[in-house]
């Protein structure tokens, strides 16, 4: 894959947002090409570039924020913000003093907005824009049409090649640039490994003062070994000498460093039997399947864990969709205590559509038990609801409920 820039298809809402707003937020995991989205787009429109990531400009910033705020150009980007929570009132100041769009550019690794204090600072004057790791329509330089197919309830009818070992292959190379320039799984599988050491010393370290720092990378292990599950925070405190709030207080740290996501139970007055757990799903199936130890071969010997994984590249899949889609679009799970359920409910406006997740090559009636669920309970808004699954065939199972091979996900037929 070398150093091939892939499209962006984030780029679009940055800079919508940058027409709108005094600043603009990319957040999102590190390495995950934050910096590269800034810099091209920062290149076009004369934005100088500054990092914290040098300690001298942090060392600097920190003693004196307003005064490295008012030196700055017009445009400026500011890398890697949350190592210098100070700034933010800085900003704060510079941007009422001078109201005007598209001054400042700002990455961070970490959810600052997940700080009160610096969430309130630039409420009103900031935007954010989510980047993820690539997603297969990147990778293909295709923008995909699944999510407005899905919404309108039509899919064309036809037939595609099975993707089979192609698609644990996929699965496991995950989506970060740096990941998928290494040709080999070896090489792919020690760039993981940095990545998490590198994550958990630096990020980890600065975020929260943790006791059990060695902890982490376990704890990360387990949650990749429960991706797709409702979260259960007495089974992951199990291998720990750590009490229940502890641990759950570190899968919140997980989350505000992008690495695993909760996926919030779907509820509606209708129906009054719903689980209210949330599912946790790991940031990214490269990352997931490295932590396991679990190549493509091993994926398609272990069916259950692969249709876990599986469900849990979907959902990234998608919210990577929904990031640069016009209308926000919301993720939840449907899941009754009579077992029940659909693996991604999708909310856009009053829309509402579901998606379930099958590793096999066929798909039955009985598939869309969940879905035919979650139709009656939304009623009118009900637009859409498809078995994603790796066979050939896009099929019609009824009014607005169809069989979709995986792949258009991200091929337009």
């Amino acid at each position: 894959m070398g150093d091939h820039l892939y499209p962006r298809f984030s780029e679009a809402p940055l800079l919508r947002s940058l027409q709108d707003s005094p600043a603009v937020l990319i957040h999102g995991p590190r390495q995950s090409g934050k910096t590269t989205l800034a810099q091209i787009v920062g290149k076009s429109h004369g934005f100088e570039y500054f990092t914290f990531d040098d300690e001298t400009i942090r060392a600097a910033t920190e003693a004196d924020p307003m005064g490295f705020v008012s030196d700055l150009p017009e445009r400026a980007i500011l890398d890697e913000v949350q190592h210098v929570p100070r700034i933010f009132a800085a900003l704060k100041l510079s941007i009422d003093r001078h109201r005007a769009a598209g001054r400042f550019i700002l990455t961070g690794s970490t959810n600052v907005l997940l700080i009160p204090k610096l969430a309130d600072s630039l409420a009103g004057r900031m935007e954010t824009v989510r980047l993820y790791p690539l997603s297969q329509c990147e990778l293909a330089e295709e923008p995909s049409r699944f999510l407005d197919m899905l919404f309108a309830g039509s899919f064309n009818t036809g037939s595609s090649d099975r993707l089979g070992a192609e698609l644990a292959d996929r699965v496991v190379a995950g989506g970060y640039p740096a990941a998928l320039a290494r040709s080999s799984v070896e090489g792919r599988a020690r760039w993981y490994g940095e990545y998490l050491d590198a994550v958990v010393q630096r990020d980890v370290r600065s975020l929260a003062r943790i006791s059990a720092l060695d902890a982490m990378p376990r704890l990360l292990e387990l949650a990749a070994s429960h991706t797709a599950c409702l979260i259960n925070v007495t089974e992951l405190s199990g291998p720990f000498q750590l009490s229940r709030p502890t641990i759950r207080e570190y899968v919140t740290l997980l989350e505000r460093l992008f690495l695993v996501d909760e996926l919030p139970a779907w509820h509606t007055n209708r129906l009054k039997r719903l689980v209210r757990t949330p599912k946790l799903h790991v940031g990214d199936t490269g990352l997931a399947t490295s932590l396991l130890g679990a190549n493509a071969s091993a994926l398609l010997a272990e069916r259950e864990l692969y249709g876990r994984v599986l469900e849990t590249f979907v959902h990234a899949e998608i919210r990577k969709m929904g990031s640069w889609s016009d209308v926000p679009v919301r993720l939840s799970h449907f899941r009754d205590r009579d077992g029940v359920e659909v693996d991604l409910v999708l909310e856009r406006g009053r829309q509402l559509a579901g998606i379930e997740v099958k590793a096999s090559a066929t798909v039955a009636s009985r598939d869309f038990r969940g879905l035919r669920h979650l139709k009656d309970a939304g009623g009118s808004r009900f637009a859409g609801g498809v078995v994603l699954y790796d066979g050939e065939t896009c099929a019609p199972f009824g009014d607005r409920l169809y069989a979709v091979p995986i792949r258009r996900l991200w091929e337009t037929v």
